[in-house]
């Protein structure tokens, strides 16, 4: 399926009261959304900015503080702003603005004035790469500079006064989703204090870290009650008992991590620093879509990531399950047991990579379609052979288990935060309407 064709569907699904609705909605709101329409005859525009600003956001986030719930955060604000700053003039989309948790109007358009589109998506790209990485490198600045001025150059049959209010326009609006985004709640630093329990979690070897991310669970959802049903439940009953199902599991890890395979030792190290947002930049650069559709791709498995990681450490300091080294350690008496990928430093249960591999895959095949076949190309591994898959949902059951290969996480934990992924990235499919 094509991707304008995907977001085309979903408008053949909606019931004329909805559609009703949000007419109401938008021209009670028309004062201050960017939801201006251009005529059917408005151009189509390439898409090639959204893929040289999530190339430009893949390089930054290599080296950006944070953890596992940072990188999502980012990548889903950039998404929103890019978008925003462009769809005034994209025919049949509309802001998602009012459909977002707490964002305000955005900066509107300038009646009867002329604006260049893909010039007001890569002034905000800009503008959020400087605000979202600010302990970027010296290096690392002058690259978004430089992108961003490249990007300008190849415009440069616009009139002038045409570029300018469309970068000042691009601008505004970064600003107000950077401003948005800074009221979250991810910068909340209560502090944590673990309990204390048989089978609970506790600081793992080697750093005996203290745990990370305690708070991101509270952070505010891109989209309210994205994780409706999401919560599969409390992981495997504790037990030492030999005979029970958790022992089972943690045998399972023993067994694996003593004698791993070639193949399981290549999938562990693949999925050990692969991207999604990697996975969404080979595919556009495949399709080669126009500007609104590569736009509303970017924000929607973005914004399901990032709403799925706060669901992930919601349930992962809700059911604060100990993690297999502590168990094959000591209650199986294998004291010297290694994991191959070192243990992060929070609790097992859910699985990050299957939560966030489950919305992203569910968000990419709404788009794309089932069975995408794709060959995966890890630009930030070196070494590492590029992996073919049938389907983005082949891709995130690997991901999910190679965190057993690495020792880190029980099969059953992978194979339900699948799911808890996957039902976050339908809720947020169901909730955004790109088109009108």
């Amino acid at each position: 399926m094509k991707i304008s064709q995907y977001f085309g569907s979903r408008l053949r699904l909606r019931c004329s009261g909805l559609l009703l609705l949000g007419a109401l909605l938008a021209t009670a709101c028309q004062d201050d959304e960017t939801t201006a329409s251009p005529p059917p005859s408005a151009p189509v525009y390439s898409g090639d900015v959204v893929s040289s600003w999530l190339t430009m956001q893949l390089k930054l986030a290599l080296t950006a503080p944070g953890g596992p719930g940072a990188a999502p955060r980012r990548y889903a604000y950039s998404s929103i702003a890019l978008y925003e700053a462009a769809v005034p003039g994209l025919a049949g989309y509309q802001s998602i603005a009012p459909q977002l948790n707490g964002l305000g109007g955005l900066p509107a358009v300038t009646p009867n004035l002329a604006y260049y589109w893909p010039a007001c998506a890569n002034a905000a790209a800009a503008a959020m790469s400087r605000t979202l990485y600010p302990t970027a490198s010296a290096a690392g600045k002058a690259t978004i500079d430089s992108l961003e001025a490249v990007t300008a150059a190849a415009y440069k049959d616009q009139p002038a006064d045409v570029l300018a209010r469309s970068a000042a326009f691009g601008q505004q609006v970064a600003a107000a989703v950077f401003a948005w985004s800074k009221t979250d709640g991810s910068d909340d630093a209560t502090p944590y204090t673990p309990p204390v329990g048989v089978g609970l979690w506790v600081p793992t070897p080697p750093a005996f870290a203290p745990a990370v991310l305690t708070n991101w669970g509270r952070c505010r959802p891109l989209v309210l009650n994205s994780d409706a049903g999401a919560d599969q439940g409390p992981p495997t009953p504790y037990s030492t008992s030999p005979t029970s199902a958790y022992y089972a599991q943690a045998k399972e890890v023993s067994d694996i991590g003593l004698a791993l395979t070639a193949e399981q030792r290549t999938i562990a190290l693949f999925w050990n620093n692969n991207s999604w947002h990697n996975v969404l930049r080979q595919v556009l650069d495949t399709q080669k879509p126009s500007l609104d559709a590569a736009a509303a791709a970017f924000a929607q498995v973005s914004i399901a990531m990032s709403d799925a990681t706060i669901s992930l450490f919601k349930s992962k300091y809700q059911y604060n399950a100990g993690r297999p080294i502590t168990y094959i350690r000591t209650v199986m008496g294998q004291p010297g047991w290694n994991t191959l990928i070192p243990t992060p430093p929070h609790p097992e249960y859910p699985a990050g990579h299957s939560v966030t591999s489950g919305a992203a895959a569910e968000a990419l095949t709404l788009v794309f379609g089932a069975n995408y076949k794709y060959t995966d190309k890890p630009y930030n591994i070196a070494g590492v052979v590029p992996r073919p898959f049938n389907s983005f949902d082949e891709a995130a059951t690997e991901a999910g288990v190679s965190r057993v290969y690495g020792g880190i996480h029980y099969r059953k934990t992978t194979e339900v935060s699948l799911l808890q992924g996957k039902t976050i990235a339908r809720n947020v499919a169901d909730k955004l309407k790109f088109k009108k």
